[in-house]
């Protein structure tokens, strides 16, 4: 029976889902740079290589079908006891036995830039022979004497109570000051997690070698200690003393196990994208604290001329402006858009490009709106920068959580009625505005048809902010259907 990890079995499954049967290696390729922050996209970038144009050039090598997955699973388990000495297998060690496993495919993926060799290089460089280990099959792992096992537990102790506790101020920052179900949600199960990893270690020996009493660090203080400024200030602080004290657990706690270090490895990179998220959502919330209103510019949309439509209704309480042309050529998009930006910045009021980072960057937008099927956050992030908006839209639950964990600055949910500017095949509705505004406390804004005659529907669902285009641009008075629609929302 192969011991596989959690990771494993989701990319086995993805390869599955693809529908090829048997699935490609390709297939088993692809899923297991599915995750961004997952160990083979970790391991593709330490090799200067771009995930994303592997993934595209991996599309298109998908002749080689894949050999049983027990064969799989075989070779990866192989090369885990051999360079880890270790018989469960993770996912960059799965993608070196896809790389592998037929030589056509593996020439054919060399010739595009995925080089086994070079990947295996990154993950166990020059490598001296193991003094322990006589051979792969008989490795074993070896517990610490007494004495290490009593060092290395007190540390594991107090790095337990540490980052736990950290945990708890995060989740309570989440839960207090941000109102937010899911990434409460997160850091409990992130908080769980680490009380599974400590019953890795018996109780007895954890309690057995606490000695707080005499421990010097306990009247070791550092500047600044006992001096938080404000509840955003709290959890910043503690994201970082829970990642440092997740780091030190793994590696005191691979003296028990390479299996409690690799659980505490998967925590501390959970750790980091809870940190993004909310310290993300915190900043988001502070600069969107005044928007309510955002209007989706489209010309042909408009009773009147951009600048016109901007001024009128910014003065009717719009602060948020999207421009969304979809059919310009490049030049004549990156020039409207530049216009825009004077028009917004006269106006005193954000201004997003709609899809295209690299035009948001050439005419110093604000920020970005991507879609399901545009570049992702992390990819446009490359291009806008870490101090520009990037918003993404949503149409279910499931989208809003990951939009949240990807960094996303705001969310737009919908469509909520049927729209004169864009048609959808399907409509959440205001059932999924409700689930959305329940979900998270990340800024979000409906949209999807709302106008006067139905905000109040939106805002009884739980919105707080909309986004509109015919109800503002296509009114003979733009600055009075703003201001009707801005009133109908709550501050």
């Amino acid at each position: 029976m192969h011991r596989t990890t959690p990771g494993v079995e989701r990319a086995v499954a993805a390869a599955r889902a693809r529908g090829a049967e048997p699935p490609a290696l390709a297939h088993y390729a692809l899923a297991l740079l599915e995750e961004d922050e997952g160990r083979p996209a970790v391991l593709l970038e330490r090799a200067g290589l771009n995930v994303r144009e592997t993934r595209a050039r991996l599309e298109a090598l998908t002749e080689w079908p894949a050999p049983p997955e027990g064969a799989l699973f075989d070779a990866a388990r192989a090369w885990s006891i051999a360079h880890r000495h270790d018989p469960e297998f993770l996912t960059d060690a799965l993608l070196l036995a896809v790389l592998n496993a037929n030589a056509q495919f593996r020439a054919a993926c060399a010739a595009v830039g995925l080089e086994r060799e070079a990947l295996e290089r990154v993950l166990i460089g020059p490598r001296e022979p193991d003094p322990v280990a006589t051979d792969a099959e008989g490795a074993a792992f070896q517990m610490p004497d007494a004495t290490a096992e009593t060092d290395a537990a007190r540390a594991l102790d107090a790095n337990f109570n540490r980052a736990r506790e950290a945990a708890r101020v995060l989740e309570d920052y989440c839960r207090f000051a941000c109102d937010d179900r899911f990434l409460t949600e997160q850091v409990k199960a992130l908080r769980h997690g680490l009380a599974a990893a400590a019953q890795r270690v018996p109780a007895r020996v954890l309690l057995a070698t606490r000695d707080t009493l005499n421990d010097v660090g306990t009247t070791a203080t550092a500047g600044g200690e006992y001096e938080r400024a404000s509840p955003l200030h709290v959890a910043t602080v503690n994201a970082k003393r829970l990642q440092e004290a997740l780091r030190s657990l793994e590696e005191f706690g691979k003296l028990f196990g390479p299996e409690l270090g690799r659980e505490l490895e998967a925590l501390r990179y959970r750790a980091y994208t809870l940190e993004r998220a909310i310290l993300t959502g915190s900043s988001a919330r502070e600069r969107l604290r005044e928007a309510r209103l955002y209007v989706l510019l489209t010309r042909a949309q408009c009773a009147g001329t951009l600048d016109w439509t901007i001024a009128e209704a910014a003065r009717g309480g719009a602060t948020v402006f999207q421009l969304r042309e979809k059919n310009l050529p490049d030049r004549e998009l990156l020039d409207l858009a530049r216009r825009v930006r004077k028009c917004t910045r006269d106006a005193g009021a954000l201004f997003i490009v709609n899809d295209r980072p690299d035009v948001a960057r050439l005419c110093d937008a604000d920020g970005v709106h991507v879609g399901q099927d545009d570049a992702t956050v992390k990819d446009a992030r490359r291009i806008v920068g870490p101090h520009a908006l990037v918003g993404v839209s949503t149409h279910a639950l499931e989208q809003v959580r990951a939009a949240v964990l990807d960094g996303a600055d705001y969310i737009g949910i919908g469509p909520t009625f049927p729209s004169k500017t864009k048609a959808f095949d399907e409509f959440p509705g205001l059932a999924f505005v409700r689930e959305a505004c329940a979900e998270t406390a990340l800024p979000a804004f409906a949209l999807g048809g709302i106008s006067a005659s139905n905000v109040a529907q939106v805002v009884a669902a739980g919105a707080r902010r909309v986004a509109v285009s015919a109800a503002v641009c296509g009114a003979p008075d733009p600055e009075q259907a703003a201001r009707l629609l801005r009133a109908a929302l709550p501050d």
